[in-house]
């Protein structure tokens, strides 16, 4: 018999597939592949620490029989706050599976999470981003390497994720190892990756930014989805020590870097009426995740592929 949640999800993500098949679909953009090739628990890093084995691990999404020999790839992080999550998270496999139905390769991976407990503690939540960004580097790294193994267009590798996978996104993209460093009060431990991860894009799921002025190091394009109501990672620095959307919006706008918001009204943290973390959302949540998706499909094909 199969369990509600997983049939929910099917039914979805049938739903979804079924409607872009009414127009004239569109590669990158609408949902064209019916199946996706899944294959899980592979490896980005040359090297692996004892006891950390698991957070270097990815999922390899893959639209099935596709054909092209240059696909754009997708890295997509959890969320978490940086001391939870993983790689199998219900929201990361559905944008994974989808975004693949739209002719992209997807890997979700695992990065270091903290070892101490930092909720409500900005300067640990820093310091375990840092560590974070370094692993998101090297994925990057690994993928452009084996490029032509995945099939993968090294030229359009993106950065997504929700919550501390788009904050993650964000940092690599657009700080450099030493100012990133700086700001989470320790040196910078890398000689290796001093500048920003160069990227083709970043999908921020209700994450933001710890310096606004690090958008002025590149013209990544952004694309940014919120719920009004987020008090874990507020739309705005009002109330928050973190930039949120609405404010990466304005000074990506004022630095003419191409970027797109979407504020769902009345909604929390990821995309919850009421967030609670222990509960991953349910249908109505999930078909709010699939919008976010499409918004997020829409913008990077003006933005990529037109």
């Amino acid at each position: 018999m199969f369990k509600t949640p997983l049939l929910l999800s099917g039914i979805l993500c049938i739903t979804l597939f079924s409607n872009a098949q009414t127009t004239n679909p569109l590669r990158y953009k609408d949902l064209i592949f019916p199946d996706v090739t899944i294959n899980k628990n592979l490896c980005y890093a040359s090297v692996v620490t004892q006891g950390e084995e698991k957070s270097s691990l990815f999922d390899l999404y893959q639209p099935k029989d596709d054909q092209s020999a240059a696909r754009p790839l997708i890295i997509w992080m959890h969320g978490g706050g940086f001391i939870f999550g993983s790689k199998d998270a219900k929201g990361i496999r559905i944008w994974s599976k989808t975004f693949a139905q739209r002719g992209y390769v997807c890997a979700a991976i695992n990065y270091r999470l903290a070892k101490k407990n930092q909720i409500f503690h900005l300067g640990e939540l820093q310091k375990n981003c840092y560590y974070a960004v370094q692993d998101a580097k090297t994925a990057v790294e690994y993928f452009r390497q084996h490029h032509l193994e995945y099939h993968i267009d090294p030229g359009k590798i993106i950065l997504a994720g929700n919550s501390a996978g788009g904050l993650l996104a964000l940092q690599a993209a657009y700080s450099t190892d030493p100012e990133l460093a700086k700001t989470a009060g320790m040196t910078a431990i890398d000689t290796k990756r001093q500048g920003i991860a160069s990227v083709a894009g970043v999908i921020n799921f209700w994450g933001g930014i710890l310096d606004l002025n690090w958008l002025k190091n590149a013209r990544v394009p952004i694309v940014s989805v919120l719920g009004s109501k987020d008090k874990i990672v507020s739309p705005t620095h009002k109330n928050s020590a973190i930039y949120g959307g609405v404010d990466i919006n304005e000074k990506a706008n004022a630095l003419g870097i191409p970027n797109a918001l979407k504020v769902f009204d009345g909604y929390s943290h990821e995309l919850q009426r009421h967030f609670n973390p222990l509960f991953p959302g349910g249908k109505n949540t999930q078909k709010r995740w699939l919008e976010a998706g499409q918004f997020a499909a829409d913008f990077l094909y003006r933005s990529l592929f037109k």
